[in-house]
């Protein structure tokens, strides 16, 4: 794909089946991790984005052209078990995984950008953004405009991205289960 698009603009949306139940990993990965099957996922995700993604990027020399976004769509899925172990994941001092309405552990993921040149590396920006935020961001690169004719929940993360805001665009972030609100967060614009 890359190689038909290496000199021109072009978007990669890589979808992996990694740190979901039921956790198939290969027998390369396979007792790697001291933490379990879920750990073995997570080395051989790492492997494969840093191998087969970054890696190219980088061999291509695409790195300082490329903005990069990783990024889950939930928190840990803490329900699953088998026998006594539990797998699935591990969601530090936030209550609830996946699939557990609106609980901080289900809904609050790390976001890791890579753009080099672009953004300061090393940066940590502890703003509400969303998953949202993709689609005007990647529109906004490709020097298009959102639509107008209808509302557009995301927000651009470039001014975060490039420090010229140290603020969200998002005052209120909503979180829905299927047709059911579980959760707001009010991110005060004074505060």
């Amino acid at each position: 794909f890359y190689f038909r698009n290496k000199y021109r603009p072009f978007l990669l949306f890589v979808s992996l089946l990694h740190v979901h139940t039921p956790l198939v990993t290969t027998k390369k990965f396979q007792g790697r991790s001291r933490h379990g099957l879920y750990g073995d996922n997570v080395e051989e995700m790492d492997w494969m984005v840093g191998k087969w993604l970054l890696g190219v990027i980088d061999k291509e020399g695409l790195k300082n052209s490329t903005f990069i976004y990783f990024a889950s769509d939930h928190g840990g899925s803490l329900e699953a078990h088998r026998g006594n172990a539990q797998f699935g994941g591990w969601n530090g001092i936030y209550k609830g995984g996946k699939g557990m309405g609106g609980w901080e552990g289900g809904i609050r993921v790390p976001g890791i950008v890579r753009w080099p040149g672009m953004f300061p590396a090393g940066a940590v920006i502890d703003e509400l953004t969303s998953l949202m935020d993709i689609f005007p961001t990647v529109v906004e690169l490709a020097g298009g405009t959102v639509p107008q004719d209808r509302v557009i929940d995301g927000r651009t993360l470039l001014p975060l991205l490039r420090g010229t805001a140290q603020r969200s665009g998002h005052e209120f972030m909503f979180h829905y289960c299927g047709a059911f609100l579980h959760a707001v967060r009010w991110h005060q614009k004074s505060s």
